[in-house]
């Protein structure tokens, strides 16, 4: 518990940015997915969530709430702890920091995928060719572990590796340069303002740049039972289905891009704050 003293913090400001996030985003998740499955336009859709009621706009957030603030807390929490571990092993040995940041980085980024069957039930839950089988999170955990076992709900394990540990590194290692490129901010809401403007940026960007691995992970992770096919196999199905089109490959990113900078900005600004306030 020694080790775990006040970096504790880190994973506490991180799951705490993290559920500010989705409390904040989740409604406008339901905004967009109204468009995109009845398209209406976005003011009809803000009113048939009004006349849903606050239960029901706030319906289906346990899932993504849980997993995101674990991931998040796990994320900031575990690149604090293998930086500070690392930088007193590689003190000694002239290893440049930005090295070990990034190999810190990395390491929490792939053990961030202890949790892929959080991102793989929500995959079933999402799709609706498997409404009438899957009723909510318990129920569908239950189900891949008495009918297929631990190795289905890691399904789509391979992407989540490929694109946790190199965004990880990205993440961390561009966001201090980011900031820094900022005008300098004199007060809180300053610094509260670059945070946000760094995070979102580049939580957008990687999420563009990683779009095409979520495309096979969403795909990997929609199949229930049957073979388990390697990565780049699932990859060329999806390109010869769009057509061997980049852009179709790419298709959605946009609404994504929007998405990633506003989480994003909202988690980066938020865990910088609760940071100097804890």
């Amino acid at each position: 518990n020694a080790m775990l003293g006040p970096q504790g913090k880190h994973y506490v400001c991180g799951s705490i940015a993290a559920f500010t996030n989705i409390v904040v985003t989740f409604p406008i998740q339901k905004v967009l997915f109204r468009q995109q499955l009845h398209g209406v336009l976005a003011t009809e859709a803000v009113r048939q969530l009004q006349r849903d009621g606050l239960r029901n706009l706030y319906r289906g957030l346990l899932p993504p709430l849980l997993q995101k603030s674990t991931t998040v807390a796990i994320m900031f929490g575990l690149y604090e702890d293998f930086s500070r571990v690392l930088l007193d092993l590689a003190d000694s040995s002239g290893v440049p920091e930005l090295v070990t940041r990034s190999f810190a980085a990395a390491l929490a980024g792939t053990a961030e995928a202890i949790l892929t069957p959080f991102e793989r039930v929500q995959t079933l839950l999402q799709d609706h060719r498997h409404h009438a089988r899957f009723n909510n999170t318990a129920h569908t955990f239950r189900t891949l572990l008495t009918e297929y076992g631990v190795r289905e709900c890691y399904r789509g394990l391979v992407p989540i590796l490929l694109r946790n540990g190199p965004s990880n590194v990205l993440f961390f290692g561009l966001r201090g340069p980011i900031k820094e490129q900022l005008p300098e901010a004199t007060s809180r809401a300053g610094h509260l303002v670059n945070d946000f403007v760094c995070g979102g940026v580049l939580g957008a960007a990687l999420g563009i740049m990683f779009y095409p691995l979520n495309v096979v992970k969403s795909r990997a992770q929609s199949q229930v039972g049957g073979a388990f096919q390697p990565c780049g196999k699932v990859l060329l199905t999806v390109w010869r289905e769009r057509g061997g089109s980049l852009a179709m490959l790419f298709r959605g990113a946009h609404l994504n891009y929007h998405r990633s900078l506003l989480s994003w900005g909202i988690i980066n600004a938020t865990y910088e704050l609760l940071l100097k306030l804890i």
